[in-house]
């Protein structure tokens, strides 16, 4: 694949994107957004101005390695936000009212200037999100460090199958360089791209640690996250003219450290409670002839009592005690999918019990990881999906032990209004999304409750939730996440879906929030004439 398309290519030199990037290296927060308003007002496309806001952060927002040690302190380095929002603005702008549709890619302009080089930003050597509280150098920011430049496509020849196993043996042992040629070169053929992208998502789903207490290095799912947004600004973008997306999501597969144990204790568990093996020291490989059955014919939903029950195994029960309920499941023919559901309704409960504004990093991101698999399960008919619905399944049994362990995973603080009179959908939303912008979490919550329980439409309140994410900002990852809970509503087929929306208020009206959350909605209201922003 090309670096420069014709059409890519054409706006490199445009004066508006010259100076977006020169504010983006300042790390001009205030001056990168005048710019977008600029591109907004002369009404550039969406796709257009994502995929220069990639080329200008993709080079500078990649790590060494993942981890770094401190002076004998084991740290972790994050550094994908700025393509997660990406991601949440393609789908947020699609649910917004009016003008405000622009303030999502606002937010991801906004964020960009302070997402640069995080790896120096981690020792008060660069200005950034991860920086706040440092004292830094006076003058101007550093130049960001490029920590892996960008490369040529590598092209080799032999069965598809061939080269892909290749290239997960390169991401597995860590030869970042060779690994992103050779998906390059995968790449460059518009027959072989689906199976190419397939398999980049799912070396990120298979990448989940299996610790979490008392442990802040821990990779949450982020890699399956990385992969996601660049299939999906990829095809917004039109992989012709995508290459900056590859650069910024696909090279990072590779870089260490990277965990496959959780994976592999859920391949085992194929093995010994749904094969009915006991495991030898000899390798095993590929599918089992019941795991091609059950992913081709298992079609029987859950009932509520059936989710209800996996729900209460999984997150209230210590580890093993899911498995044998997993596999029953599956053995009655219940459907993987709607099993993945139930997964998700108890991802979101989890949330809905963290209370503690410090807590919700596993939470969170265990339930963007269940959203992830829901997305690949659903757009890839990938062979291996029953394994990682048994890793889905651990990783929210770790993540609610986690909340248990640290004091959270308590019942849910709803204050559900005494009397909604005649409130119709449209006031039901209106009052959850003010108390999701005044942070007040309980009052959110039982207006959600409220209007679920009307039996009025939802659309409404999925708008409403849609819009207080997008307004309160400084890390849209977070924005997000909501994002994921808001989708699924749309999705998921489980009785008790509801709980997602409860969960994408709870998420938004109390996770930690930054600085003054709420600028760069106001600024963007006032530059832009949205007055129920400004």
């Amino acid at each position: 694949m090309p670096p420069d398309s014709a059409v890519a290519a054409s706006t490199r030199s445009d004066p508006l994107y010259s100076a977006l990037e020169e504010r983006v290296m300042a790390r001009d927060q205030k001056g990168a957004s005048e710019v977008y308003y600029s591109l907004l007002r002369e009404g550039r496309p969406l796709p257009e101005m994502l995929r220069e806001a990639v080329r200008i952060h993709a080079p500078y927002t990649h790590v060494p390695y993942h981890e770094r040690l401190d002076d004998g302190y084991v740290n972790f380095v994050n550094n994908d936000h700025c393509l997660l929002s990406a991601r949440a603005t393609l789908h947020l702008s699609k649910m917004l009212p009016g003008g405000a549709s622009g303030l999502p890619m606002a937010q991801t302009i906004w964020y960009i200037p302070t997402g640069l080089d995080i790896w120096n930003q981690k020792i008060a050597k660069a200005p950034g999100h991860y920086a706040r509280g440092f004292q830094l150098a006076d003058g101007p920011p550093p130049v960001p460090i490029v920590h892996w430049p960008d490369q040529a496509p590598q092209r080799l020849d032999g069965p598809l199958k061939d080269r892909l196993g290749r290239w997960m043996t390169l991401v597995h042992r860590g030869q970042v360089v060779d690994a992103y040629r050779l998906f390059l070169g995968l790449m460059e053929n518009p027959a072989e791209r689906r199976a190419a992208l397939a398999e980049l998502a799912f070396a990120g789903l298979i990448d989940v640690q299996d610790r979490s207490l008392n442990n802040r290095s821990y990779t949450t799912g982020h890699k399956s996250f990385r992969a996601r947004a660049t299939i999906e600004l990829g095809e917004a973008i039109g992989w012709e003219s995508a290459h900056d997306v590859l650069y910024a999501g696909a090279l990072d597969i590779a870089v260490g450290p990277r965990w496959y144990s959780l994976y592999e204790a859920a391949s085992n568990a194929i093995m010994i409670y749904l094969e009915g093996q006991t495991l030898h020291a000899v390798p095993y490989s590929g599918t089992t002839e019941q795991e091609r059955a059950i992913l081709a014919n298992n079609k029987a939903p859950l009932d509520a009592n059936e989710t209800e029950a996996l729900i209460e195994v999984i997150i209230r029960q210590p580890e093993p005690a899911y498995l044998p309920r997993l596999t029953a499941l599956l053995k009655a023919g219940k459907s993987p999918r709607a099993i993945l559901d139930a997964i998700q309704v108890g991802a979101a409960q989890v949330v809905i019990e963290t209370h503690d504004e410090l807590n919700f990093s596993l939470p969170e991101h265990c339930y963007e990881y269940c959203n992830t698999l829901g997305w690949f399960w659903d757009k890839f008919d990938h062979p291996q999906r029953l394994k990682l619905l048994y890793l889905a399944a651990a990783y929210l049994n770790q993540n609610a032990w986690h909340q248990k362990l640290t004091g959270d995973l308590t019942p849910p603080h709803i204050d559900k209004p005494a009397n909604i009179g005649a409130l119709g959908a449209d006031e039901l939303a209106a009052r959850a999304e003010a108390a999701c912008i005044a942070l007040k979490a309980p009052q959110a919550l039982g207006w959600v409750q409220a209007t679920l329980d009307s039996g009025h439409d939802t659309a409404p309140l999925v708008r409403a939730l849609a819009l207080a994410c997008s307004r309160l900002g400084n890390d849209p990852h977070n924005q997000e996440i909501a994002l994921c809970m808001l989708e699924d509503f749309g999705k998921n087929r489980n009785a008790h879906r509801g709980r997602l929306l409860l969960a994408a208020a709870q998420h938004t009206a109390r996770h930690r929030k930054y600085g003054d959350p709420l600028d760069c909605s106001r600024r963007f209201g006032k530059a832009l004439g949205v007055p129920e922003l400004a």
